[in-house]
């Protein structure tokens, strides 16, 4: 199956299965945490084990996975201060990922992270710093093997153009995925239905929403009409925001209860955040296959 192929799945009934967390299952399993590269480093010293969790997440049903490059991106990577390269530290990610796939017809989605902290509602780089991370992280994605963007947990506006802008006038595949807060605000203020009719115009396979508790999520679903294509992931953990020592707060059933709920004509994917692991996977798989 081709990359057209592939992503003309996204225009079928059957919403899409999006795989769950890779950062909190690496940190449950040993690896290391950086307050930089969070999790990401163990594509250099856990590759192996970053496979295996790309390959769980493939058995248990998941049609899309997503790269383990959540910190990969230049900024995190300056801030460490390791000796590696940009390209380097990328292609070990998607390494894992093409590895895992293995020419089916699994989608690989290369994770694009917010430049800063997902949570930091101040900025403390420049605007030239934050167009270099965006482009740059994006284009080493696509590169090595990434066959879509994913946009995740993005909150400010300024970085949200600069995305979107960014993969549509260079005819790349993505998906802008928001992170909001209980005021149905994203970080720098804006309210996510503005945001969601500038984010249109940039022509994306899907509007994400991601890294949301369920409650929030329930709220905003119920106060907005869906007419677009939109996908989600929801947070697992047991009320933590950060993958640092994160444990599961949500079992697999319990979250599939509450994903019932939000089935929809215009839902084209659906997966797990946070603190989730392949059980919620399969539990998804095994819904959305009996229901759509």
């Amino acid at each position: 199956m081709n990359l057209s192929e592939k992503i003309e799945r996204f225009s079928g009934k059957k919403p899409l299965i999006l795989d769950g967390a890779v950062g909190s299952y690496l940190t449950s399993n040993g690896v290391l945490w950086d307050d930089n590269l969070w999790s990401s480093y163990g594509n250099i010293s856990h590759p192996g084990l970053v496979k295996t969790i790309h390959a769980k997440y493939i058995s248990a049903g998941a049609d899309i996975i997503t790269s383990n490059t959540f910190r990969t991106n230049p900024i995190a990577l300056k801030r460490a201060n390791i000796d590696i390269s940009e390209e380097d530290f990328v292609r070990a990610a998607l390494l894992s990922a093409l590895f895992a796939v293995n020419n089916s017809n699994v989608l690989i989605a290369g994770s694009n992270a917010p430049a800063e902290d997902c949570y930091q509602s101040e900025r403390t780089i420049g605007i030239d710093e934050l167009i270099y991370n965006h482009k740059r992280h994006i284009d080493l994605l696509y590169e090595n093997g990434a066959e879509i963007i994913l946009n995740e947990t993005q909150s400010h506006i300024d970085e949200i153009q600069i995305i979107c802008e960014y993969c549509h006038s260079n005819k790349i595949p993505f998906i802008l995925s928001l992170f909001f807060t209980e005021d149905m605000k994203i970080l720098s203020g804006e309210s996510v239905s503005e945001v969601v009719q500038d984010v249109l115009q940039y022509s994306p396979l899907a509007i994400g929403f991601n890294c949301i508790f369920n409650n929030t999520f329930q709220s905003f679903i119920n106060n907005n009409l869906t007419y677009y294509d939109w996908g989600f992931y929801l947070n697992c953990g047991a009320g933590n925001l950060t993958d640092k020592g994160i444990t599961c707060g949500v079992s697999e059933k319990e979250y599939v209860s509450d994903i019932k709920k939000l089935i929809h004509p215009n839902l084209k994917f659906v997966g797990s955040c946070c603190g989730s692991s392949p059980a919620h996977t399969m539990e998804l798989r095994r819904v959305i296959d009996e229901l759509c």
